[in-house]
């Protein structure tokens, strides 16, 4: 397909799928008191990010853009501020002005020009957060263990919420609609792109983790929040970084990525298609006739229309940035939390190099896109899912590419931190453990992602703990690893420290035994142990060279700093094994990848074998022990 052409068929795309987006379902919608309202409209207009019962940002300046007629001299009024613009060739015009402190009193924005004004009532002025993600971070607040009950108190006037469309590239789009957008998870529409005061009918369908972290900050603060859910379901952290972000990492595994959609769109003919459908339907009809059954009125007649493809997919590179992220730039706000991964987690370890390479930089666009380089970014890991981990399956449970995901987020973090990002945040859920993979604990995560917030933004670092204990540095010695670590930490039950394997040169990983290192004697002779340094050995590794701690989907880890903090030990790992290569050998010397179902089988088939023969050795020790009774 020529550059030209193909350019062309991508800008058209985008246009029908925006309008798709904006049309929704012809179904009855649930409100009849809001009318939907264009992304760009006619005349004299705002970019719909600007409403209405917003809030906007406080010490930052405020940047407010939409459209007009070309050539169009527009003003801006705010709190004694005032700018004004005059409209492009394009429509569009954006004016700054001077930045305010918090103020949760009621005020207005007027914008005029060409004749016309536009008044937006009842604003406030405090921190505006921006909610990132999938499913797990779109898990609305009527869904999850004890919504209902902060449902019946979110009488919470000076929170204020914004939902945003769900929209897509390939194009930067430049606005959302305000609409109600139809949701195929719950068959419903949704009433999105609407700043609203947050009541109780509203609460209930904001993300449960944005509702509480909004509600903490607020009480704690006593200023008003503002939070933007810009978040969807199944979605990757590729749509979510700017398509020419990606096309200019050197990563193999991002080109890869990038490529195979380029050549999808590239191999799409919609007429084949088109074709193959109407075929398809003809052989349906005939089955449906021969077999004496109806068809519905809407099956008759074959497909007519002509599908987009491959680029209609959501989750193509950089998509959902340029659907959600791109109609936000350029407005000030405090900061985003960001809780995705699931769907990067079917791509075996490759998909963990891929995230690992490319989250650092979705964050940094993310950052350049609100214009502070420095904007607070807090990190919530990916959540469990599947039965829980034991000691029983503890090896075959270790075989699964969204435990690498999880390590990645967490590295991500740490190299942020580790290289001076003061307003780098992280706080792990894998021990909120149910087995579905939307967990409904989610409000003790929207409160572990709060307490970062309030510590490193609010000045609350005395009050408030949230880095998780960091890993110092490793030895192995006489059989053992000693980890050293730079706070306490130990079981919250006091019972024994589960969650670290290791492992020797073969790559055969054990669960470990733990134990506290020995620091000495006090005075009267009774052992002093060093709650930072732990040591890690078990009978199945005579030598272990690594570890890996929470290894799990849904891990058996309960690592945690001491002193009812709630801060639990990330998921890490010393070593750099693929998934695929862990037992070693189990599939030759040189391992392709992605492997098929039967070389997955063969792996999974020798994890089981690792766990049947610790567990014999563990049950002679035990009748070794009781004398073989």
């Amino acid at each position: 397909m020529k550059p030209r052409l193909y350019s062309c068929l991508l800008i058209a795309v985008a246009t029908l799928l925006n309008l798709l987006a904006t049309l929704g379902h012809a179904q009855q919608m649930p409100r009849a008191d809001v009318i939907d309202v264009p992304a760009i409209g006619e005349g004299l207009c705002v970019s719909n990010v600007f409403q209405a019962n917003m809030v906007l940002q406080r010490d930052k300046p405020i940047h407010v853009w939409g459209w007009a007629n070309p050539g169009e001299q527009v003003t801006v009024a705010f709190a004694g501020g005032e700018a004004a613009a005059e409209a492009g060739k394009d429509r569009r015009w954006k004016v700054t002005l001077p930045a305010v402190s918090a103020n949760d009193k009621p005020q207005s924005m007027t914008i005029s020009g060409g004749g016309q004004t536009i008044v937006l009532d009842n604003i406030l002025v405090g921190d505006v957060w921006v909610l990132g993600g999938q499913s797990n971070m779109e898990f609305e607040l009527a869904k999850v263990e004890n919504g209902n009950l902060e449902i019946i108190s979110a009488n919470l006037p000076e929170i204020r919420i914004l939902t945003v469309p769900y929209g897509q590239g390939p194009e930067l789009q430049p606005g959302f609609a305000r609409l109600h957008q139809w949701s195929d998870w719950s068959s419903r529409h949704f009433r999105k792109g609407d700043w609203d005061q947050c009541t109780p009918e509203i609460a209930r369908e904001l993300s449960a983790i944005g509702f509480v972290f909004a509600r903490r900050v607020h009480m704690a603060s006593n200023v008003p929040i503002g939070v933007i859910d810009a978040s969807r379901g199944g979605t990757t952290v590729e749509t979510w970084t700017p398509l020419a972000d990606l096309r200019a990492m050197e990563s193999a595994t991002t080109k890869a990525k990038v490529a195979s959609f380029d050549d999808a769109v590239a191999a799409w003919d919609p007429q084949a298609d088109l074709e193959k459908r109407i075929e398809q339907h003809a052989a349906w009809i005939e089955r449906q006739t021969k077999e004496g059954k109806s068809i519905p009125a809407d099956k008759r007649q074959p497909p007519s229309d002509l599908q987009p493809g491959p680029i209609a997919n959501h989750n193509f590179p950089g998509h959902c940035y340029a659907g959600m992220i791109a109609p936000l730039a350029g407005l000030s706000v405090k900061g985003a939390i960001f809780h995705q991964g699931y769907n990067n987690a079917f791509d075996g370890s490759a998909g963990g190099e891929m995230y690992g390479d490319i989250f650092p930089v979705m964050i940094r666009a993310w950052r350049n896109a609100f214009g502070d380089p420095e904007m607070p970014f807090g990190i919530l890991s990916l959540c469990t899912d599947g039965y829980p981990q034991t000691r029983d399956d503890y090896c075959e449970k270790m075989f699964d590419a969204g435990i690498d995901i999880r390590a990645a987020q967490y590295q991500t973090f740490l190299d942020l931190y580790s290289a001076g990002d003061k307003n780098i945040g992280f706080a792990s859920t894998y021990d909120l453990r149910r087995r579905w993979y939307h967990p409904q604990l989610k409000l003790p995560a929207g409160e572990r992602i709060a307490r970062w917030a309030l510590a490193t933004q609010y000045g609350f670092e005395r009050q408030v703990e949230w880095k998780p204990p960091m890993l110092l540095g490793m030895e192995k010695q006489d059989g053992a690893l000693f980890l050293n670590l730079d706070t306490e930490v130990g079981d919250p039950e006091e019972g024994v420290i589960e969650g670290f394997a290791i492992a020797g040169a073969d790559r055969k990983f054990h669960p470990a035994d733990v134990a506290y290192a020995e620091k000495g004697r006090d005075d009267r002779g009774r052992v002093q142990y060093d709650r930072k340094r732990l040591v890690l050995t078990s009978s199945m590794v005579s030598e272990p060279i690594h570890f890996r701690y929470a290894w799990g989907r849904n891990p058996l880890a309960n690592l945690q700093a001491i002193g009812n903090k709630d801060i639990p030990f990330g998921t890490q790992r010393s070593d750099d094994w693929p998934m695929e290569e862990v037992p070693l050998g189990v599939l030759g010397d040189e391992v392709t990848l992605p492997i098929s179902r039967g070389d997955r089988s063969k792996i999974i088939q020798a994890l089981r074998e690792q766990d049947k023969q610790r567990r014999v050795k563990e049950a002679e020790a035990v009748l070794k022990e009781s004398g073989g009774r």
